[in-house]
């Protein structure tokens, strides 16, 4: 049986994990984030099996998240480094990292984000870059695209009236916290 693929698909976030969304994937960008470059690295800080490993760096180099290059002639050795592509990834890293120390952390944070100049914790937010304001449920809402067809458009406009059911179920909890 051939696994289904999200290649083709409308969705942004499916097209996505088609690159991204097999859990050994999103780990090998994670040690490349903290620097690991060379297979023997990724290999030792992540205890995979040298196959898996080398399906999914080529997986990762395939879909332009990594960049495979030469460093060393006899023998041929080669480090895998992040490419702007992969490393336009960064937020949706730092974004898991802030969801799984506020929800699967009940011993505590092991790794937190600080601010390198003052070695404060700092927690990310998602911001809209144009008017720097937070994005919150109900005020931004997922909207068709130019490209979308109507399908895309009908399911989109159901998913915003759901926002908007959400947010304002959500109100009395965010009153009740400012």
């Amino acid at each position: 049986m051939q696994r289904k693929t999200f290649r083709d698909m409308p969705c942004p976030i499916a097209r996505s994990l088609e690159r991204v969304g097999e859990w050994w994937s999103i780990l090998i960008l994670r040690e490349a984030f903290y620097g690991t470059t060379r297979f023997d690295e990724f290999q030792k800080n992540l205890a995979i099996a040298p196959n898996m490993l080398t399906r999914r760096l080529a997986g990762l180099v395939e879909e332009g998240l990594l960049e495979r290059r030469q460093y060393s002639e006899r023998p041929p050795r080669y480090e895998y480094v992040l490419t702007d592509i992969g490393r336009d990834f960064r937020p949706v890293m730092l974004a898991l990292l802030a969801w799984g120390n506020k929800h699967f952390a009940p011993e505590g944070v092991s790794v937190q984000l600080v601010d390198k100049e003052t070695g404060k914790t700092v927690q990310p937010l998602l911001v809209d870059a144009e008017s720097g304001e937070p994005l919150r449920i109900g005020r931004h809402v997922v909207a068709p695209g130019p490209a979308a067809g109507e399908s895309l458009r009908k399911r989109l406009a159901v998913a915003a009236e759901h926002a908007a059911h959400v947010a304002a179920a959500a109100q009395p909890a965010e009153a009740g916290a400012a």
